[in-house]
């Protein structure tokens, strides 16, 4: 069996900026959504049977996307999709390409816990070279699609 690990959940600005800060020669990955969301559940599942493998690289936390606090961030960040990943290594903002416009984030789930596991060693071995953007690692079909709406355009 499986074991599933509790993911740290933040809802304070501070505490999104103390991760940030904190986290040294790992990778962070925060994900953006609500507890409620159907779709956020199943990348959560994801994202806890997954902390320990990649915990020797890899600090998991999640952002609740309704606390007051946090609409810093969700501004910052562009969250208008839920759930949405954020990478940071050394406390810099990784970027990934993934055949989107959007190279800041993750948007969706990941469709197995393989998927996740390649994209944070992706991350990470490209930050451990200096790169603020790597590619996607998975195959195209298995990187969700989404229509990304641009406001005022």
């Amino acid at each position: 069996m499986e074991m599933s690990y509790q993911l740290r959940t933040l809802r304070k600005k501070r505490e999104v900026d103390s991760i940030i800060r904190d986290t040294i020669d790992k990778l962070l990955v925060l994900r953006f959504g609500r507890s409620s969301d159907p779709l956020c559940l199943q990348l959560d599942d994801i994202l806890s049977k997954s902390a320990r493998e990649v915990s020797k690289f890899a600090t998991i936390a999640l952002v609740d996307i309704d606390s007051e606090d946090i609409q810093v961030y969700v501004k910052y960040f562009d969250i208008t999709l839920i759930p949405s990943t954020v990478f940071f290594f050394n406390a810099h903002h990784m970027k990934m390409d993934s055949g989107s416009a959007d190279h800041t984030k993750w948007v969706g789930a990941f469709h197995e816990k393989q998927d996740f596991i390649d994209v944070v060693e992706a991350i990470y071995r490209g930050a451990m070279k200096g790169k603020l953007i790597v590619s996607c690692p998975l195959p195209p079909e298995q990187i969700p699609k989404f229509q990304l709406l641009y406001k005022d355009v």
